[in-house]
């Protein structure tokens, strides 16, 4: 079989691996690792990617969830761990930079919501499972040059994890964040689209006579005899 373009797993030495666990080589377990996040930053701006699989355990639970979360119109942070702890703590903190901004009336700063989050992490001591990527840009951030780039790099890295990984998968989800711009490129990339069965059938539902045969048959009816006949 040929190696697969987007990664993923190659059957060519599946002989070799089954002599091999013949031996007694025990073979590698299944990778999990769960969910796929990525933050690149690059001369002007912070790209930031994931995939949209989440998981119960072996059971996909969603396929296409959103794993970028909002924290501010410059600000934007990617979450692994229990969904509902990432979502309440990035809500928590976006309303807190939300506060500060109307407070005084400047954008909120990267270093600002990093003091917030670790802070509230910090104060759990890791019974909150929320893994987070935060990215964004301020007044000290430059702007963009490479952003194909940049999108591609991303886009490659998470496909690892949604090939790789069991805990990963589904579609693409990337953030590109600049001086004074962000866009949200929700389902960017959807290398495993659903198919569904096709509907009704092909054939006919109903089968016709094939052969008719008469056979003679004797009855008694009513105390006289007489003949009839049976159609098969």
């Amino acid at each position: 079989m040929d190696v697969p373009q987007n990664g993923g797993f190659s059957f060519d030495l599946c002989r070799r691996n089954e002599m091999l666990v013949s031996k007694g080589l025990r073979s590698p377990p299944f990778l999990k690792t769960g969910t796929t996040i990525v933050g690149l930053i690059f001369q002007d701006g912070v790209i930031l990617g994931a995939d949209t699989q989440a998981t119960e355990g072996p059971i996909v639970a969603d396929k296409n969830c959103e794993k970028i979360h909002y924290m501010a119109p410059n600000i934007y942070c990617c979450g692994a761990g229990t969904a509902a702890d990432t979502e309440a703590v990035t809500d928590m903190v976006s309303s807190q930079l939300k506060l500060h901004r109307h407070h005084t009336g400047r954008e909120s700063r990267v270093v600002t919501a990093l003091t917030l989050l670790k802070s509230h992490l910090f104060s759990y001591q890791g019974h909150v499972s929320a893994a987070l990527v935060l990215g964004g840009v301020d007044v000290t951030g430059p702007h963009l040059h490479t952003r194909d780039e940049g999108i591609k790099l991303v886009a490659e890295a998470i496909l690892s994890g949604v090939f790789n990984d069991l805990g990963s998968g589904s579609n693409v989800d990337i953030c590109v964040i600049t001086k004074g711009n962000t866009e949200y490129l929700r389902n960017h990339l959807s290398p495993n689209p659903r198919t569904y069965p096709q509907k009704g059938y092909p054939f006919s539902k109903k089968t016709g006579v094939l052969s008719t045969k008469i056979t003679p048959q004797r009855e008694i009816v009513n105390g006289i005899e007489g003949g009839d006949a049976m159609e098969e």
